[in-house]
């Protein structure tokens, strides 16, 4: 039961601070699952990170499953995915009438203004640590490459990038 109540607070934390989106919140949940609790390992994170966007879907709630599940089985997917929605639906539900009343006041677009260089730094992170266990081997540095080369000058959605990438490294990175 403790475990339980560990994984609800990891990802309630993470849902309650994870200002930005899905993939402003990877370091709170690197900083809860794999330095304060243990759960996985750095390597094991960034293969999470890898499998969930694979996937549809936000990334803060794939990986809150997937850790809630490998930690504690079902239970533990669904307290994590519970832990991680709750804070968001009740902003949503409470702010939401309070931001779309004072949208246009200064004082709220300021905040906006202020908050946005410190969602970038926190993604910026992610990309810091990701790539630290990303790029072990030349093969890594040839497919980032060409998925640069396949999202920024061709135009081509990152799913399908994602896809190729995926075929690419079960055929011949075995």
């Amino acid at each position: 039961m403790r475990l339980l109540y560990d994984i609800f607070i990891a990802f309630f934390r993470t849902g309650l601070f994870g200002f930005g989106g899905g993939q402003a919140s990877i370091p709170l949940i690197q900083q809860e699952a794999v330095e304060r609790y243990g759960w996985l390992t750095i390597e094991e994170f960034t293969d999470s990170i890898a499998f969930g966007n694979s996937l549809p879907g936000p990334i803060a709630t794939k990986l809150s499953a997937l850790i809630g599940y490998k930690t504690a089985g079902f239970p533990g997917l669904f307290v994590g995915l519970f832990g991680m929605i709750l804070p968001s639906t009740v902003f949503v539900v409470v702010l939401g009438s309070v931001y779309i009343k004072y949208k246009d006041q200064s004082w709220l677009q300021g905040m906006m203004k202020g908050v946005r260089p410190v969602v970038v730094v926190l993604i910026f992170q992610v990309v810091v640590m990701m790539s630290k266990t990303s790029f072990g081997s030349v093969s890594a540095y040839i497919i980032a490459a060409f998925a640069i080369v396949l999202v920024y000058v061709l135009n081509v959605h990152p799913a399908i990038t994602i896809v190729l990438a995926l075929l690419y490294g079960g055929i011949f990175l075995k």
